[in-house]
C-alpha cells in the first residue's frame, strides 16, 4: 500500500515537471531587469550613488 502511494506521488511530480517544461521552454525571466553596472570597472552598482571605483 505504501509503495503504491509513493509511486503515485512520484508520477504526479513527474507530470508537473513535464508541464512546467512545456510552459517555460527557455524563455527569460519576465519582469526582471538587468542590474546597472559601472562602465569602467564592470561592478554592479548598488543604490543611486557613484561606483566605489570613483570613475563611473
Amino acid at each position: 500500500m505504501m509503495v503504491k502511494i509513493v509511486s503515485l506521488f512520484l508520477v504526479a511530480i513527474a507530470i508537473l515537471a513535464m508541464f512546467g517544461r512545456l510552459r517555460l521552454p527557455g524563455g527569460g525571466k519576465i519582469g526582471l531587469k538587468k542590474t546597472a553596472k559601472c562602465p569602467h570597472c564592470g561592478r554592479h552598482k548598488l543604490g543611486k550613488g557613484p561606483c566605489p571605483c570613483r570613475k563611473g
